[in-house]
């Protein structure tokens, strides 16, 4: 490939040959092929004797050093020049001034060589690097950018916001001062005074580019002519970087706390360190003070957040809570390869902060009843991996044991102090056996401990049939597999021997302290997949059936007087039914003795390849009674279990249909469903709605849930297009909302629904929130925000609601690409 360089020698040899050769006409024709020779051996000897050179191609435009821009040349345009190029140039009438990203028109311009100064007098007008100022005035030293600019109305390219300022002072050209400032990002109309409806005014603002930073004294922010917050002296960022300083306040209107005021402060420690705090005033409470501290090593990285309350006046106590996540990587550690460490903390002061606190700022994820606090080591080597676990949880309300549970009480899981457990997971055919197979190893070792009232069930007395006792778990977990499959078929061998022994510190039932269970399990699994061309309408599609059965065996071991540390029954689905074992965790493994077989039908567009829609029937049939089940489950009969039906269906890319039943035969009738169903025609179109109707445990419910966000406009007609980062453009309301209704109890369980309004340059929201906590109290709350565009927003933070409880919810301000200055370049 030839380089513009090479090329450009290439034609230079030629032209040199062909005038320093004087031919008659006759001779130069016929001498022409000799000339041509002697370019190209002078050409090509120039690029054999150095590497190639080869154009690249740039995806970015690069600046021009500011050092270098002084030494750029200066265009003047202009119906009239006059003066000396090397002293003085006046130019009258569209005058132009152009020097690489400086852009200056005026009716009259003056240049002044000796100092490098512009003088532009009339409809004055600068374009600097996308940035637009106008007024009447300008003096201007081009080299070090130095002058003063007076009655200036401004465009930045960076935030879209515009404004205008009685006098401009350019320090430099990183730092400028601007007097009597109003900003804003609402659009300027063409003809007449401009009226935004929202501004920040200020009596001076200092802006220094270099910092990345602006300092505005007597500044005062204005929501259509009322001041909303005021301040002597403000700093801020001038762009998405990090700058130390207030933050925008929050404001919370809350049932049980009151009206809630906070104000965070941002300090940028660092460029790899910050904290922030939170501290909030609750009308009804008292003084809350949160923090959080983030930081971020080589080697390490991870967050702090604590709240501290003092005497909460309506629990008469101290509140706090604290929440720390940390990651390290354990270099150092040279005899525990590809050692890390994991920690995760979580702690409050009483079983009540989850009630009381249920949308902390800082301490977002202790809104919850168990909380987690654990270290972890883990790493690995080749095909080995370890893990070294302590786990200690707070549940807050446990119920003291397993007998006589209030209604507002839950169950502790145990703890683990310690466990430590050792992994072996060869790849495929490199298990040390022949080729394919797969053999794969687990051990572990755990002490699991509890703060319960111990419990020992005799095998024989009714109630409750549960064993609750602390100790110590071996296991060791050996699978053997191989597949077979080929586009049509597949078949699954596995053999797994699963053994573990226990050290209890209470006797059983019948009087053992030691109990050991070793259980091996056969399964089969095989498939079949055919599939035909068919037509869907007018649509050609590919269906295929694809009918599984699996076949699983596992003898019987008595383990009823066992306590179960982490066995829990798996969810009854379509994926689940074809598990050998019906149980997760290790401490039930369930004598087993039957045939799992479905039936499988999907649709897929012969074009692109997308499934359209699906059909899925599974059914268990126990060979055997099943005598191995959790604590106050009956024994299993032989039979066939319930049925399974999964359907899905995607008609077209707006809708999604999704759907699966639980069919009791016995019965004759469905004892689990869920369905839902979706429509998002567009952007900021989406509908959504869930009936799930559970007869399966003690408490039946039967929940219909109906999610959505949709423009008001949408209902009358078409909706409008939407405008790249602004929604559908300036003028429209949006309804917003989820609602979750118990149509057994004939009332709404949870609540989110409100509306936004979007002006183009702020954004306003108003949403009711209501939470269920029992059955007799619920948490409420009025979220209401203005989000000036560009700039800041002041009020609650809905969004966080609204992205939590709707799904697929579109912000109204995602982000876009940031302009370029080139967008309006001159």
């Amino acid at each position: 490939m030839l380089g513009y360089a090479n090329l450009r020698r290439f034609l230079v040899a030629v032209l040199t040959l062909r005038a320093e050769t004087p031919l008659r006409r006759s001779g130069r024709a016929a001498l022409r092929p000799w000339l041509w020779i002697g370019a190209w051996a002078a050409w090509s000897g120039s690029v054999w004797s150095q590497e190639a050179l080869l154009l690249q191609p740039s995806l970015t435009l690069q600046e021009v050093p500011p050092p270098l821009r002084r030494q750029l040349p200066l265009t003047l345009e202009g119906q009239r020049i006059h003066g000396r190029a090397d002293e003085q140039v006046e130019v009258e009438g569209d005058a132009l001034l152009r020097r690489h990203d400086l852009v200056l028109r005026a009716q009259r311009l003056q240049h002044t060589a000796a100092d490098d100064t512009a003088l532009a007098e009339g409809t004055v007008r600068v374009n600097r690097l996308g940035d637009v100022y106008e007024g009447t005035r300008l003096q201007l030293r081009l080299d070090t950018f130095e002058g003063r600019f007076d009655d200036v109305r401004f465009e930045l390219r960076r935030t879209g916001g515009r404004g205008e300022a009685a006098r401009v002072d350019f320090l430099d050209e990183q730092r400028s001062v601007a007097h009597q400032v109003r900003y804003s990002t609402c659009p300027r109309p063409s003809q007449g005074d401009w009226q935004p409806d929202w501004a920040l005014r200020a009596d001076e603002v200092r802006f220094d580019l270099a910092a990345d930073t602006g300092e505005a004294r007597g500044a005062r922010l204005e929501f259509r002519g009322v001041p909303l917050l005021a301040a002597p002296w403000i700093s801020f960022p001038l762009s998405s970087a990090r700058k130390s300083g207030v933050l925008p306040p929050t404001f919370n209107l809350d049932n049980k706390s009151g009206f809630e005021t906070t104000v965070p402060y941002y300090f940028n420690l660092a460029p790899n360190r910050d904290a922030t705090l939170y501290p909030t005033l609750m009308t009804r409470r008292g003084f809350d003070l949160g923090g959080e501290f983030r930081y971020l090593e080589p080697t390490y990285a991870g967050q702090m957040r604590a709240a501290w309350m003092g005497s909460d006046r309506l629990r008469d106590r101290n509140r706090w809570a604290y929440a720390v996540q940390h990651q390290h990587a354990l270099h150092d550690w040279d005899w525990l390869p590809g050692a890390g460490l994991r920690l995760n903390l979580n702690r409050v002061s009483d079983d009540d902060y989850w009630r009381d606190f249920p949308r902390t700022t800082v301490i977002t994820n202790l809104a919850q009843r168990l909380l987690a606090n654990e270290a972890v080591v883990s790493g690995g080597s080749g095909d080995w991996s370890y893990s070294l676990l302590a786990q200690r949880w707070q549940t807050l309300g446990a119920a003291p044991s397993l007998t006589a549970i209030g209604p507002e009480q839950i169950v502790a899981p145990y703890d683990r102090l310690p466990s430590l457990a050792l992994r072996w997971r060869p790849p495929m055919g490199e298990g040390g056996l022949a080729n394919g197979w797969l053999l794969t190893l687990d051990a572990e070792l755990t002490q699991f401990r509890t703060a319960r009232t111990p419990t020992v069930w005799d095998g024989i007395s009714p109630g409750e049939q549960r064993t609750d006792v602390n100790g110590t778990r071996t296991l060791a977990v050996a699978r053997l597999q191989r597949r077979w499959e080929a586009p049509g078929w597949f078949v699954q061998p596995s053999l797994q021997l699963h053994a573990r022994h226990y050290r209890f510190e209470q006797p059983l039932g019948d009087g053992r302290q030691r109990a050991s269970v070793a259980l091996p399990t056969g399964a089969l699994d095989a498939g079949l997949i055919f599939e035909r061309e068919a037509q869907w309408g007018p649509r050609a599609v590919v269906q295929t059936l694809e009918p599984r059965v699996l076949l699983a065996a596992t003898p019987f071991r008595d383990q009823r007087l066992l306590p179960v540390y982490d066995s829990a029954a798996y969810d009854f689905n379509l994926a689940t039914i074809y598990a050998a074992n019906p149980y997760a965790g290790h401490d039930r493994i369930a004598d087993a003795r039957s045939v799992t077989y479905g039936l499988t039908t999907r649709l897929y567009d012969a074009d692109d390849g997308g499934e359209l829609a699906s059909l899925g029937v599974a059914q268990r049939l126990r060979l055997r009674e099943q005598r191995v089940t959790l604590p106050n489950e009956a024994a299993l009969a032989t039979g066939r279990s319930d049925i399974l039906i999964g359907a899905t269906l995607q008609p077209a890319s707006s809708w999604s249909f999704n759907g699966t039943w639980q069919f009791n035969t016995e019965l004759r009738t469905s004892v689990r469903t869920l369905l839902t169903a979706r429509y998002q025609p567009g952007p900021y179109r989406v509908l959504s709605a869930a009936y799930r109707n559970n007869e399966t445990t003690v408490a039946r419910s039967r929940l219909l849930d109906v999610a959505w966000q949709w423009p008001l406009a949408a209902l009358r007609g078409p909706a409008p297009q939407p405008v790249p980062g602004q929604g559908l453009g300036p003028g429209q309301w949006y309804s917003v909302g989820r609602l979750n209704y118990s149509l057994l109890e004939r009332r709404i369980v949870d609540l989110v629904a409100g509306f936004e309004y979007d002006a183009g340059c702020w954004i306003a929201r108003v949403v009711l929130e209501r939470l269920q906590q029992s059955r007799t109290s619920a948490n409420q709350r009025i979220l209401f925000q203005l989000e000036f565009s560009g700039f800041s927003r002041l009020g609650s933070n809905p969004l966080q609601a609204l992205r939590q409880h709707i799904p697929r919810y579109q912000y109204l301000r995602e982000d876009v690409n940031p302009p370029s200055r080139f967008q309006t370049y001159e």
